[in-house]
């Protein structure tokens, strides 16, 4: 979703809640014919000018098209690595991320469309995202910008040797940083290496923990 900055967006953030516990409401899972139906099509932004981080997925997978939330799936870690970094003061269901820039928070992706797996877009795809993503970035204007997948990262901006971690070249006046993939599936990481490395974007940043 693409919001108008909301009013006093900052103040919001220092203000909002410390961890209140939110009964969520049912969420039904998508069906093998939502996620058929969900190939190709596209999310829209969770994004507003001024946001202190905008995270940046690879591209949708079919549960975040079919639901029409960002790291939807069951087992993405995001969330859950968004809350134990100290980004936001409780865990948030996907289905409220459109609080996020409230918090100095927004998503997109480099690219649009939704496939079943990261790794069936193409280079060429991935040059084009990353160039749309810069003229996104000047639009917006946010303090950072943070890649979730240096595979990604390396191909669409032409940066094979990149690592984790702040890169040296700003993205159209933002500061740029690389995270692991939050998936399940990147075996790589566990649920407490994942936290730290979204915590070290944190501090970076300047940010408190929330709810600290």
């Amino acid at each position: 979703m693409t919001v108008d900055p909301p009013a006093g967006h900052r103040k919001a953030r220092r203000g909002t809640d410390s961890g209140a516990a939110v009964t969520p409401r049912p969420h039904p899972r998508p069906s093998r014919e939502d996620l058929a139906a969900a190939v190709d099509k596209t999310l829209p932004d969770v994004i507003c000018a001024g946001l202190d981080v905008l995270f940046v997925g690879i591209n949708p997978g079919l549960w975040s098209a079919a639901t029409g939330w960002h790291f939807a799936r069951p087992g993405n870690r995001f969330w859950p690595a968004l809350h134990r970094s100290g980004f936001t003061p409780r865990l948030l269901h996907p289905s409220e991320q459109d609080g996020l820039p409230e918090l100095g928070l927004g998503i997109t992706n480099i690219v649009a469309r939704a496939s079943a797996r990261a790794d069936e877009l193409t280079a060429a795809e991935l040059v084009a995202g990353a160039r749309e993503l810069t003229g996104k970035v000047a639009r917006y204007r946010p303090r950072w910008v943070a890649v979730v997948g240096v595979t990604a990262y390396r191909v669409g901006f032409a940066r094979p040797k990149a690592t984790f971690g702040r890169q040296p070249e700003p993205l159209a006046g933002a500061q740029l940083w690389v995270l692991p993939n939050p998936s399940g599936l990147n075996a790589h990481y566990t649920p407490e290496t994942l936290a730290a490395a979204f915590a070290a974007l944190r501090e970076a940043t300047g940010r408190q923990p929330a709810g600290g």
